[in-house]
């Protein structure tokens, strides 16, 4: 479960200066086990042809599942790395904000499993995501 008393601007604090604020990414709601965000589809995130770039989907994607991971391990004793990410991108966008939401479908010991949805401003399923993060030990000195 996702630590209690986290806010959202400390979020955004920590997404300073990375990818994150570069695509314009903002977060926008933290639950118990998820984590929602949204990203504007413009000149940085669309790909030539005038649509959102599958890639910055899965950049959004990414974010927010790593960030949830690292919202729910004691961080003085254990951090999160990516393992593995897919994503199926069902629907094309080319103005507005997609949506994300990152939900826990499983939080064990050694491994996290965050699904993420993407949706546009009419809610409208645009992309469909899985990550899966490995939960290491910090080396304690």
């Amino acid at each position: 479960m996702i630590q209690p008393g986290t806010t959202l601007e400390q979020l955004q604090n920590i997404g300073k200066n990375t990818l994150s604020e570069h695509l314009g990414m903002e977060f926008t709601e933290i639950g118990t086990d998820y984590l929602c965000g949204k990203m504007p589809v413009d000149n940085r995130t669309k790909q030539p042809f005038g649509l959102l770039h599958g890639g910055a989907s899965v950049a959004l994607a990414e974010t927010l599942g790593s960030l949830a991971a690292h919202l729910s391990v004691d961080t003085s004793k254990q951090f999160c790395v990516g393992l593995e990410i897919n994503a199926n991108h069902i629907k094309g966008v080319s103005s507005g904000f997609v949506h994300g939401k990152a939900t826990a479908i499983h939080l064990g010991r050694q491994t996290h499993v965050w699904e993420i949805r993407i949706t546009n401003d009419a809610g409208q399923l645009v992309c469909i995501s899985r990550i899966t993060m490995a939960v290491l030990d910090k080396k304690q000195a």
